[in-house]
């Protein structure tokens, strides 16, 4: 980069070079040529290294390495595509030029490259699938999915790699600084000029160069955004508390972009925002303080909304986003005020995936059934285990709305009570677990009293921290579920790990029974390839009564081996010490329960048919509901209209924004609709157990 001031007929008046700057890193040109002198008796698989030359050409001001940065080459698969798959390359990491290149094989590395990537601002990630894959994310978007043969391999590159991207990142960092440095003396030296005369600050030559020079910085600013960010946030340090880290959107969603050409329908639209009046969100607040609501369930019709997440287009086209937002989180940094992307988003409420716990409604109504207390907790666990797979709504791990304070969701679930008792009197058998037909649509003509009605109202009690409340209940069964859940997120690295702080008390009125139950984590893996869904954590089941509880380990996958989603239990009686039942398998396939007396069940979650809960139609919802108060983003997101799904969600956000600096301002508290603060925790306004009591005391 040369600019340049000269008169005609006369010596330049300034000149900066920037490629003559103290510090620089030449290997950064495409020109460069790497160094392929190193020692060629690497093998199949294995990894070689050489020392670095300190300083091209002997020059005293060109980039030192210390020893530990030394050139790699060796062995590697490559997933190259669907049809090819996996391949063996060879690979050759040049820490000098800051690339990773790879050849066909050994023979061929004298000739041009196949692939070259450019580790400034890489991101190196170590899969979790496995300890043989890794991938390294270019700043560009480009994306090398690789295999050692063995974890020790994986680690001497993973390491090597990282090394040599922080030192070519921070570099360009500094590289970058220096040039803005000089452009801005350019420009100072030009406006210090005469207005007038031979030579002017005026002169049609020197504008045109002084804004040639800003363009070509303000071009090289975008380009290494995501260096320059990355690189302060390693000189900062984590970021202070409370900070908001909003995510970069593109300007026009990549999937839009090119499709035949066509004009974007929502560009006209994209710098106007819908606002919502600062009078209009605080009269609106006065809605979410109204009474309760009694829904009636005879408003509610059968759910045909499907919203699968099997997408990962989305995903894969703004990768250079959730790079950005790496280059910002520190490992353990508290999630809580980070905003994330749309495109990262599921159709649908916090609320409503909390919903999904009773989709099997039929083993829910069951465990108070059991002739037994010892029956029944093992019921209990039962169902418990089987309430976790229906909440993921495809094989890609997707993050519901984060619920704003005041909104709430309602449902139902109908269950023929033909179906529930044909489960109970042959609970034995494994069929009878796993062959459920789920509610058509001609059932529901039938009387109501051949039916089991769960209800099911949820509501977001506390923005700060993130609290919601949900409760269910069979009151033809006198059984009820209460909970509350304070989700608290971290970033892990390539993970990100959600705590469910809170618990839940499941009441058994007719035995007088109280089953406290509390839930496990949940992690994000494989954020930068493909994201899926573990869980993981101890749990435990306790009844007081009884004397019996039940211990639950979602087992994460270890380093070496192991099975994804493995699941353990023991149901014990305290009081003798006794281990009654035993589970083992996968919370989203197959469980195996062995009792006591020898005898084994198997529950196939695969074929567990879900029964559709039931809803109210938009136009009977409350305006704060979770379905109408998200409808403009799902609709978006449907339609894959990511800028319009960014500024719906932003419009809700800065309303929970404004009505909380309102109630700040005029020292109003917050009051819930539906739940109740009791000590720690929340309890729902009129929960089975007070009706029946006030029913008995009128009595």
């Amino acid at each position: 980069m040369d600019f340049g001031v000269k008169m005609q007929g006369s010596e330049p008046v300034s000149t900066m070079k920037v490629s003559e700057s103290e510090g620089k890193l030449e290997g950064l040109a495409t020109a460069v040529t790497p160094n392929k002198n190193s020692s060629n008796s690497s093998c199949a698989g294995g990894i070689s290294s050489s020392s670095s030359s300190s300083s091209r050409g002997g020059s005293a001001k060109g980039w030192q390495y210390s020893d530990h940065m030394e050139n790699v080459y060796g062995y590697l698969m490559k997933y190259t595509n669907l049809v090819t798959g996996w391949q063996y390359r060879f690979f050759v990491l040049n820490n000098e030029a800051g690339l990773l290149e790879y050849f066909v094989n050994e023979q061929s590395r004298n000739q041009k490259p196949r692939g070259t990537l450019q580790l400034a601002g890489a991101v190196i990630s170590p899969s979790d699938e496995d300890s043989h894959t890794f991938t390294v994310n270019a700043a560009s978007g480009e994306q090398y999915k690789l295999r050692a043969t063995d974890a020790k391999e994986r680690q001497h590159w993973v390491s090597r790699l990282q090394i040599c991207t922080q030192h070519h990142t921070e570099a360009i960092g500094k590289m970058m600084s220096h040039a803005e440095g000089q452009q801005r003396d350019l420009i100072r030296r030009i406006e210090c000029l005469p207005t007038s005369g031979l030579l002017s600050s005026l002169d049609q030559d020197l504008l045109m160069l002084k804004a040639t020079s800003m363009a070509t910085m303000n071009c090289l600013n975008d380009c290494f955004h995501i260096l320059q960010l990355q690189h302060a946030s390693h000189q900062k340090g984590s970021l202070p508390s409370g900070t908001t880290i909003e995510w970069l959107e593109p300007k026009v969603p990549l999937s839009d972009h090119y499709k035949n050409g066509a004009d974007q329908p929502f560009a006209t639209e994209h710098s106007k925002p819908v606002a919502v009046p600062e009078e209009q969100s605080v009269a609106e607040s006065g809605l979410l303080a109204r009474e309760p609501e009694e829904v009636n369930a005879d408003d509610e019709v059968e759910d045909t909304c499907d919203n699968k997440e099997d997408d990962l287009g989305a995903v894969e086209e703004q990768r250079s986003v959730i790079l950005h937002l790496l280059s910002q989180l520190k490992l353990g940094m508290d999630l809580t005020r980070v905003v994330l992307p749309t495109f990262i988003l599921e159709k649908r409420s916090l609320l409503e995936m909390y919903a999904d716990f009773m989709s099997h409604p039929d083993l829910f109504i069951t465990i108070t059934n059991g002739a037994t207390a010892e029956d029944r907790m093992i019921r209990f666990v039962e169902y418990y285990l089987t309430s976790f797979h229906e909440g993921r709504k495809g094989a890609i791990a997707k993050k519901p709305y984060n619920p704003i304070i005041g909104e709430t969701f309602h449902c139902s679930w109908r269950m023929p009570k033909s179906e529930v008792t044909s489960s109970v009197a042959s609970s034995s058998s494994t069929q009878a677990v796993t062959n459920h037909t789920s509610l058509s649509e001609d059932s529901s003509s039938q009387v109501g009293s051949d039916y089991y009605t769960v209800r099911f109202v949820a509501e977001q009690v506390s923005h700060h921290p993130p609290v919601s409340g949900f409760y269910a209940e069979c009151a033809e069964r006198k059984m009820c579920v209460n909970a509350h859940v304070w989700t608290k997120s971290k970033f892990l690295g390539m993970s990100i790990g959600v705590t469910m702080v809170g618990e839940g008390i499941l009441s058994l009125l007719e035995h007088g029974e109280e089953y406290t139950f509390s839930l496990p984590c949940a992690y994000a893996r494989s954020i930068l390839t493909v994201p899926w869904v573990e869980l993981g954590g101890k749990v435990s089941v306790n009844c007081a009564k009884t004397g019996y509880s039940a211990s639950i380990t979602f087992h994460t996958k270890p380093f070496y081996g192991g099975k994804l989603h493995r699941v353990t239990a023991e149901v014990k009686h305290n009081i003798t010490n006794t281990v009654v039942c035993r589970v083992q398998g996968e919370w989203n396939s197959v469980l195996e329960f062995t009792y006591s007396n020898g005898e084994t069940k198997y529950v196939d979650l695969t074929k567990l048919a879900v029964t559709k809960k039931r809803v109210r139609p938009l136009e009977k919802q409350d305006p704060f509901e979770s379905r109408r108060l998200w409808k403009n983003v799902t609709d978006s997101l449907r339609e894959s209209e990511i800028d319009k799904a960014t500024e719906h969600k932003r419009t809700l956000e800065e309303r929970q924004r404004t009505e909380e600096r309102h109630r700040t301002e005029t020292g109003t508290p917050w009051k819930t609709k539906y739940f109740i603060k009791e000590g720690d925790g929340w309890v729902y306004h009129k929960p089975l157990w007070k009706v029946i009591s006030t029913a008995q005391a009128a009595e």
